[in-house]
């Protein structure tokens, strides 16, 4: 099995104590933003860790400065432009979710930094979710100019509440580590100095834990998430819709040049 974790490039893995695979999303100078196939390999390395008999539980987390700051420049215009590239995003983005919950060890994620796009699907789909002080915690799609798909309508409303979940999504309202806490979003805060020492403390508890009972646990309370498939197919849908028309090309020119968007004022929908 650790041949085949060493042919990932976007991602590094090692393994910090028995029975535990640690995760990094390794693009430091990009804010670990994922490209094309930073995108694909963290869609695929949940089926690999499902089936290693080696591993009981994982830490995922971020190098440098942030956890990551979601996709690229280059990815999303890719998928504006091209019908091939969105089929494949929506295919590896409803994978990425589903494979995430269906894996069978316990997953925990230390955030800190930006948290962002698909970096922050698996951060937040994580069993045990750490966040630094430090975290900002951001979905940005309505920004882009395409709906909230990718995670958040499976799993915003259940963590904090339709409310929270509808002012934080429609508005892209940042939180930090503290107020994500604090709304139910991720599991504890702790001060920056602590994360990597707490995320590896939970893990080996839970690596030293009962195997079955753990993973049958999360098998019925992930039931949760999987009552909610179809509000996250739709919203993923409705996502790669958006990305065929003139809010997300605005959106994206917007974000490139460090401006405000200019929408249109009026939706055919």
């Amino acid at each position: 099995m650790e041949k085949a974790y060493n042919n990932y490039t976007n991602l590094t893995v090692d393994r910090p104590a028995e029975r535990v695979l640690r995760i990094t999303l390794d693009r430091p100078e990009r804010l670990n933003a994922l490209d094309a196939v930073g995108h694909r390999e963290l869609t695929e390395i949940w089926r690999e860790i499902d089936a290693d008999p080696e591993v009981n539980a994982v830490i995922i987390r971020g190098a440098g400065k942030g956890f990551s700051a979601g996709g690229d420049f280059a990815m999303i215009q890719d998928i504006i432009d091209d019908y091939d590239t969105r089929v494949r995003v929506w295919r590896e983005a409803k994978d990425l979710v589903y494979n995430i919950i269906n894996c069978s060890k316990p997953i925990v994620s230390a955030i800190h930094g930006p948290a962002v796009g698909a970096g922050l699907a698996a951060a937040l789909l994580a069993d045990v979710s750490i966040a630094a002080k430090s975290a900002r915690i951001v979905d940005g799609h309505t920004r882009l100019g395409v709906a909230a798909g990718d995670h958040a309508v499976i799993l915003w409303p259940l963590l904090c509440g339709l409310a929270r979940a509808k002012y934080h999504l429609m508005l892209c309202e940042p939180m930090n580590g503290e107020q994500a806490a604090e709304a139910g979003l991720v599991s504890l805060c702790v001060d920056d100095i602590e994360l990597e020492g707490k995320s590896l403390e939970v893990a080996k508890r839970l690596a030293d834990g009962a195997p079955s009972a753990l993973r049958w646990t999360k098998y019925a309370l992930n039931n949760w998430l999987r009552m909610f498939g179809p509000s996250f197919d739709t919203s993923l849908a409705l996502e790669m819709l958006g990305f065929t028309g003139p809010e997300a090309r605005e959106g994206l020119s917007s974000l490139r040049e460090k401006r405000k968007p200019e929408f249109p004022t009026r939706s055919p929908a």
